[in-house]
């Protein structure tokens, strides 16, 4: 069996690139940090460290185990977080990571919710992108993920706040999966809008084809694709002249007339530039979910985020 110990040292070095910034945040010295790599090793019976310059780096399977190593180092720590908030050894505490535009909607009017109902809770806020979101969930850096995907990148979702997995692996085209051990939750099914600069000309129906010939303005790499699908049923490719995550960046572009985008309505209630207009794309949708980890029953804190989760992703919710 593996030693979690040595396995923490591997992903110290990892995460520092070298075995004194490692030692420095183990607080260990630095013999110690290279005896148990070498015991890692032999246990092994695979070379983990290669030499490179005056310095070290990790090889492929180095790589691979230290991955592997920080996902079950998260979920030990997780573990004991986990028992000692059952015990009382600690007051609750409970992490998150989410998206921009839900961080600017959703997680606020949760949290207020929150502390009303149980003002020991501490809540930490990670702002993350949906895969690494899902990553941090993984090794146990945090206890619910906030991650969206947009129609077709999976089967269609029940209702709000219909539970799915574990169910094997779910993939999308970003390379995102939900794995085994992971549960979610779908929160909001929104519709994606277009966006255009409000003193335009054109006041029917959100119509792609009619934009062909304009600037695009792009988002993060899942919107992206989002909008070249989209464009592509609409029987061309868009001329992407700027790229940005900021939503509050995309509207004043938009609005300032250097291109047209796309924007899920999160992004438009959370804040919206009175020199936009925004129509509904028919059949483009986005679908935000809350991810967990591991069988249910959740911890009693979990389980009370997600019942203020999804009543703050309901429209019509107060704002925080």
């Amino acid at each position: 069996m593996l030693d979690v110990t040595r396995l923490r040292v591997l992903v110290a070095v990892a995460r520092h690139g070298s075995v004194t910034a490692a030692a420095r945040a183990l607080n260990y010295a630095q013999p110690s940090v290279s005896h148990h790599l070498a015991r890692l090793e032999a246990e092994t019976g695979i070379k983990l460290i290669q030499r490179a310059g005056r310095g070290i780096r990790l090889t492929d399977a180095g790589r691979l185990l230290a991955e592997r190593a920080a996902e079950v180092i998260g979920r030990l720590d997780a573990a004991e977080h986990e028992l000692a908030a059952y015990t009382g050894l600690r007051a609750g505490r409970l992490r998150m990571a989410a998206f921009r535009s839900a961080l600017g909607t959703i997680v606020p009017a949760a949290a207020s919710m929150l502390r009303g109902r149980q003002p020991g809770i501490e809540l930490r806020l990670t702002e993350a992108e949906p895969r690494e979101a899902l990553s941090m969930l993984r090794a146990g850096h945090v206890d619910v993920a906030l991650v969206f995907r947009y129609s077709p990148d999976a089967e269609e979702p029940g209702a709000a706040g219909a539970e799915t997995g574990p169910a094997g692996v779910v993939g999308d085209e970003d390379g995102i999966d939900i794995t085994q051990g992971m549960r979610e939750r779908l929160l909001l099914d929104e519709p994606v809008h277009l966006v255009t600069a409000a003193h335009g000309t054109d006041q029917g129906p959100a119509d792609l084809g009619r934009y062909a010939r304009h600037l695009w303005i792009a988002g993060c790499d899942r919107c992206r694709a989002s909008l070249l699908r989209q464009c592509a049923l609409a029987g061309f490719t868009p001329k992407i002249a700027f790229t940005t995550d900021d939503y509050l960046a995309v509207q004043a572009l938009v609005a300032a007339d250097l291109g047209v985008s796309t924007l899920p309505a999160l992004c438009l209630r959370a804040a919206r530039h009175p020199g936009i207009r925004a129509v509904p794309l028919a059949g483009a949708r986005r679908y935000v979910f809350a991810v967990r980890y591991g069988d249910p029953p959740d911890p009693p804190a979990v389980t009370l985020l997600m019942e203020v989760l999804r009543a703050a992703a309901e429209p019509g919710a107060p704002a925080a």
